[in-house]
Protein backbone atom coordinates (compact mmCIF):
# COMPACT_ATOMS: atom_id res chain seq x y z
CA UNK A 1 0.00 0.00 0.00
CA UNK A 2 1.57 3.65 -0.82
CA UNK A 3 1.54 6.05 1.47
CA UNK A 4 0.44 9.50 1.21
CA UNK A 5 3.11 12.47 0.88
CA UNK A 6 2.94 14.98 2.57
CA UNK A 7 1.83 18.28 1.80
CA UNK A 8 2.48 21.87 1.78
CA UNK A 9 0.75 23.25 4.70
CA UNK A 10 1.04 26.98 4.96
CA UNK A 11 0.06 26.82 9.01
CA UNK A 12 3.40 25.00 9.35
CA UNK A 13 5.01 27.66 7.16
CA UNK A 14 3.88 29.88 9.41
CA UNK A 15 4.93 28.29 12.92
CA UNK A 16 7.92 27.61 11.39
CA UNK A 17 8.71 31.36 10.47
CA UNK A 18 7.56 32.58 13.55
CA UNK A 19 10.57 32.69 16.09
CA UNK A 20 13.26 33.54 13.33
CA UNK A 21 10.96 36.91 11.99
CA UNK A 22 11.11 37.50 16.05
CA UNK A 23 14.84 37.08 16.57
CA UNK A 24 15.56 38.91 13.39
CA UNK A 25 12.84 41.99 14.38
CA UNK A 26 14.39 41.63 18.06
CA UNK A 27 18.30 42.32 16.44
CA UNK A 28 17.10 44.94 14.07
CA UNK A 29 15.27 46.88 17.23
CA UNK A 30 18.67 46.58 18.85
CA UNK A 31 20.71 47.60 16.50
CA UNK A 32 18.78 50.60 15.61
CA UNK A 33 18.48 52.03 19.13
CA UNK A 34 22.09 52.22 19.68
CA UNK A 35 22.33 49.40 22.62
CA UNK A 36 24.39 47.31 19.82
CA UNK A 37 27.58 48.66 17.96
CA UNK A 38 27.04 48.70 14.72
CA UNK A 39 30.69 47.35 13.94
CA UNK A 40 30.25 44.23 16.46
CA UNK A 41 26.58 43.20 15.01
CA UNK A 42 25.25 45.50 12.45
CA UNK A 43 21.20 45.44 11.65
CA UNK A 44 19.70 42.74 9.46
CA UNK A 45 19.19 45.82 7.08
CA UNK A 46 23.03 46.40 6.97
CA UNK A 47 23.90 42.44 6.24
CA UNK A 48 20.85 42.15 3.41
CA UNK A 49 22.26 45.04 1.72
CA UNK A 50 26.05 43.76 2.09
CA UNK A 51 24.81 40.00 0.48
CA UNK A 52 23.34 41.66 -1.76
CA UNK A 53 26.53 43.73 -3.37
CA UNK A 54 28.41 40.30 -2.59
CA UNK A 55 26.06 38.85 -4.97
CA UNK A 56 26.33 41.09 -7.64
CA UNK A 57 29.33 42.07 -10.49
CA UNK A 58 31.64 43.92 -9.10
CA UNK A 59 32.16 45.19 -12.92
CA UNK A 60 30.12 47.15 -15.35
CA UNK A 61 28.54 45.25 -17.81
CA UNK A 62 30.40 45.04 -21.11
CA UNK A 63 29.13 43.64 -24.30
CA UNK A 64 32.95 43.40 -25.71
CA UNK A 65 33.79 41.25 -22.83
CA UNK A 66 31.36 39.17 -22.05
CA UNK A 67 27.55 37.74 -22.50
CA UNK A 68 25.46 39.09 -20.28
CA UNK A 69 24.68 35.66 -18.31
CA UNK A 70 28.44 35.28 -17.47
CA UNK A 71 28.78 38.75 -16.28
CA UNK A 72 25.37 38.00 -14.28
CA UNK A 73 27.56 34.58 -12.44
CA UNK A 74 30.55 36.84 -12.04
CA UNK A 75 29.74 38.07 -8.63
CA UNK A 76 32.08 37.42 -6.14
CA UNK A 77 29.55 35.38 -3.78
CA UNK A 78 29.00 33.21 -6.53
CA UNK A 79 32.58 32.15 -7.46
CA UNK A 80 33.07 31.56 -3.55
CA UNK A 81 29.83 29.56 -3.07
CA UNK A 82 31.13 27.55 -6.33
CA UNK A 83 34.79 27.15 -5.24
CA UNK A 84 33.56 25.72 -1.98
CA UNK A 85 30.87 23.38 -3.84
CA UNK A 86 33.79 21.80 -5.58
CA UNK A 87 36.05 21.28 -2.83
CA UNK A 88 33.09 19.68 -0.99
CA UNK A 89 31.70 17.29 -3.94
CA UNK A 90 35.65 16.40 -4.90
CA UNK A 91 36.22 16.01 -1.08
CA UNK A 92 33.53 14.11 -0.54
CA UNK A 93 33.87 11.50 -3.68
CA UNK A 94 37.69 10.68 -2.64
CA UNK A 95 36.40 9.87 1.09
CA UNK A 96 33.13 8.07 0.31
CA UNK A 97 34.99 6.52 -2.64
CA UNK A 98 37.38 5.36 -0.33
CA UNK A 99 34.62 4.61 2.69
CA UNK A 100 32.55 2.03 1.04
CA UNK A 101 34.45 -0.32 -0.41
CA UNK A 102 36.61 -0.93 2.93
CA UNK A 103 33.02 -0.89 5.18
CA UNK A 104 31.47 -3.41 2.99
CA UNK A 105 34.92 -5.50 3.23
CA UNK A 106 34.68 -5.08 7.10
CA UNK A 107 31.17 -5.22 7.70
CA UNK A 108 30.98 -8.89 5.41
CA UNK A 109 33.94 -10.41 6.46
CA UNK A 110 34.94 -10.84 10.43
CA UNK A 111 38.94 -11.06 9.57
CA UNK A 112 39.00 -7.70 7.31
CA UNK A 113 36.90 -6.14 10.57
CA UNK A 114 39.32 -7.62 12.79
CA UNK A 115 42.40 -5.98 11.04
CA UNK A 116 41.00 -2.43 10.36
CA UNK A 117 39.29 -1.95 13.18
CA UNK A 118 41.79 -0.76 15.79
CA UNK A 119 43.63 1.53 12.88
CA UNK A 120 39.76 2.89 12.25
CA UNK A 121 38.94 3.52 15.96
CA UNK A 122 42.37 5.24 17.10
CA UNK A 123 42.00 7.65 13.73
CA UNK A 124 38.40 8.21 14.29
CA UNK A 125 38.25 10.46 17.45
CA UNK A 126 40.95 12.68 15.64
CA UNK A 127 39.08 15.40 14.35
CA UNK A 128 39.96 16.68 10.60
CA UNK A 129 41.41 20.00 12.13
CA UNK A 130 43.51 18.21 13.76
CA UNK A 131 45.13 17.38 10.18
CA UNK A 132 45.66 20.70 9.51
CA UNK A 133 49.16 21.24 9.72
CA UNK A 134 50.27 18.07 8.10
CA UNK A 135 47.85 18.87 5.36
CA UNK A 136 50.29 22.06 5.07
CA UNK A 137 53.04 20.40 4.76
CA UNK A 138 52.27 17.15 2.61
CA UNK A 139 50.54 19.13 0.46
CA UNK A 140 51.40 23.04 0.70
CA UNK A 141 48.19 25.43 0.17
CA UNK A 142 45.79 25.41 -2.17
CA UNK A 143 42.77 22.61 -3.10
CA UNK A 144 44.92 19.70 -2.51
CA UNK A 145 45.04 20.03 1.25
CA UNK A 146 41.19 21.15 1.88
CA UNK A 147 40.33 18.42 -0.35
CA UNK A 148 42.53 16.48 1.69
CA UNK A 149 40.57 17.37 5.23
CA UNK A 150 37.24 17.12 3.25
CA UNK A 151 37.87 13.46 2.97
CA UNK A 152 38.88 13.05 5.97
CA UNK A 153 35.72 14.17 7.81
CA UNK A 154 33.47 12.56 5.19
CA UNK A 155 35.81 9.20 5.51
CA UNK A 156 34.62 7.84 8.56
CA UNK A 157 30.67 8.68 8.85
CA UNK A 158 30.57 6.39 5.84
CA UNK A 159 32.35 4.32 6.69
CA UNK A 160 30.70 3.68 10.08
CA UNK A 161 27.70 3.52 9.15
CA UNK A 162 28.03 1.21 6.11
CA UNK A 163 29.56 -1.71 8.62
CA UNK A 164 26.94 -1.53 10.81
CA UNK A 165 24.54 -1.31 7.52
CA UNK A 166 26.30 -5.41 6.55
CA UNK A 167 26.59 -6.06 9.59
CA UNK A 168 22.62 -5.66 10.76
CA UNK A 169 21.07 -7.16 7.81
CA UNK A 170 17.85 -9.25 9.09
CA UNK A 171 19.23 -12.61 9.56
CA UNK A 172 15.60 -13.90 7.99
CA UNK A 173 16.64 -12.51 4.68
CA UNK A 174 20.15 -14.33 4.90
CA UNK A 175 18.42 -17.46 5.84
CA UNK A 176 15.79 -17.12 3.29
CA UNK A 177 18.74 -16.86 0.39
CA UNK A 178 21.18 -19.75 1.80
CA UNK A 179 17.63 -22.29 1.26
CA UNK A 180 17.13 -20.44 -2.02
CA UNK A 181 20.72 -21.81 -3.02
CA UNK A 182 22.16 -18.23 -3.68
CA UNK A 183 26.14 -18.43 -3.41
CA UNK A 184 28.32 -15.99 -1.24
CA UNK A 185 28.41 -13.16 -4.16
CA UNK A 186 24.74 -13.39 -4.97
CA UNK A 187 24.04 -13.05 -1.49
CA UNK A 188 26.70 -9.91 -1.14
CA UNK A 189 24.69 -8.14 -4.16
CA UNK A 190 21.24 -9.61 -4.25
CA UNK A 191 20.56 -9.52 -0.27
CA UNK A 192 23.07 -7.72 1.95
CA UNK A 193 23.85 -4.54 -0.45
CA UNK A 194 20.00 -3.38 -0.61
CA UNK A 195 19.45 -4.38 3.07
CA UNK A 196 22.36 -1.81 4.01
CA UNK A 197 21.18 0.64 1.16
CA UNK A 198 19.78 2.83 4.21
CA UNK A 199 22.63 2.65 6.48
CA UNK A 200 25.15 3.34 3.69
CA UNK A 201 22.75 6.52 2.24
CA UNK A 202 22.43 7.78 6.14
CA UNK A 203 26.06 7.78 6.25
CA UNK A 204 26.47 9.91 2.95
CA UNK A 205 23.96 12.12 4.13
CA UNK A 206 26.08 12.48 7.50
CA UNK A 207 29.43 12.54 5.57
CA UNK A 208 28.66 15.86 3.05
CA UNK A 209 27.43 17.32 6.22
CA UNK A 210 30.72 17.46 7.55
CA UNK A 211 32.33 18.22 4.48
CA UNK A 212 30.63 21.21 4.43
CA UNK A 213 32.03 22.27 7.60
CA UNK A 214 35.01 20.90 7.20
CA UNK A 215 35.51 23.14 4.12
CA UNK A 216 34.76 26.19 5.77
CA UNK A 217 37.61 25.80 8.15
CA UNK A 218 40.17 24.45 5.44
CA UNK A 219 39.59 27.78 3.47
CA UNK A 220 40.51 29.60 6.36
CA UNK A 221 43.54 28.31 6.37
CA UNK A 222 44.88 26.72 3.31
CA UNK A 223 43.21 28.35 0.35
CA UNK A 224 42.64 32.04 -0.97
CA UNK A 225 38.96 31.26 -2.61
CA UNK A 226 35.97 30.32 -1.38
CA UNK A 227 33.37 31.40 1.62
CA UNK A 228 35.20 30.52 4.74
CA UNK A 229 38.28 32.24 3.05
CA UNK A 230 36.17 35.63 2.47
CA UNK A 231 34.57 35.68 5.81
CA UNK A 232 38.14 35.61 7.38
CA UNK A 233 39.01 38.31 4.88
CA UNK A 234 36.03 40.55 5.76
CA UNK A 235 36.95 39.60 9.59
CA UNK A 236 40.84 41.54 8.93
CA UNK A 237 38.86 44.55 7.82
CA UNK A 238 36.31 44.55 10.27
CA UNK A 239 33.47 44.15 7.65
CA UNK A 240 31.26 42.23 10.06
CA UNK A 241 27.68 42.97 8.00
CA UNK A 242 30.28 40.80 5.21
CA UNK A 243 30.76 38.42 7.87
CA UNK A 244 27.53 37.75 8.60
CA UNK A 245 26.51 37.77 4.90
CA UNK A 246 28.65 34.80 4.36
CA UNK A 247 27.30 33.08 7.00
CA UNK A 248 24.00 33.32 5.60
CA UNK A 249 25.73 32.13 2.19
CA UNK A 250 27.03 29.09 4.11
CA UNK A 251 23.29 28.19 5.80
CA UNK A 252 21.49 28.70 2.62
CA UNK A 253 24.07 26.38 0.55
CA UNK A 254 24.21 23.78 3.30
CA UNK A 255 20.52 23.61 3.51
CA UNK A 256 20.04 23.24 -0.36
CA UNK A 257 22.47 20.26 -0.22
CA UNK A 258 20.97 18.77 2.38
CA UNK A 259 17.43 18.63 1.11
CA UNK A 260 18.84 17.71 -1.96
CA UNK A 261 20.35 14.53 -0.41
CA UNK A 262 17.13 14.22 1.52
CA UNK A 263 15.48 13.91 -1.73
CA UNK A 264 18.16 11.66 -3.28
CA UNK A 265 17.79 9.23 -0.10
CA UNK A 266 13.83 9.20 -0.52
CA UNK A 267 14.00 8.51 -3.55
CA UNK A 268 16.61 5.62 -3.54
CA UNK A 269 14.70 4.44 -1.13
CA UNK A 270 10.85 3.78 -2.33
CA UNK A 271 11.51 0.17 -2.04
CA UNK A 272 12.59 0.04 1.52
CA UNK A 273 9.72 1.87 2.52
CA UNK A 274 7.24 0.51 0.32
CA UNK A 275 6.20 3.36 -1.55
CA UNK A 276 4.89 3.35 -5.39
CA UNK A 277 6.52 5.40 -7.92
Amino acid sequence: MSQAKPRFSPAALLRGSLVPVLVIALWQILSTSGLINPVVLPSPVQVVVRWWAYLLPTEAYDPAQSSWILWALSGEMLFDAWSSLYRVVLGFAVGAGLALPLGLAMGGNPRIYALFDPLMQVLRPIPPIAYIPLAILWFGLGNAPAVFLIAIGAFFPVLMNTIAGVRHVDGIYLRAARNLGAGKLTMFVRVILPAATPYILAGARIGIGTAFIVVIVSEMIAVNSGLGFRILEAREFMWSDKIIAGMFTIGLLGLAIDIGMNRLNNHLLRWHRGLEN
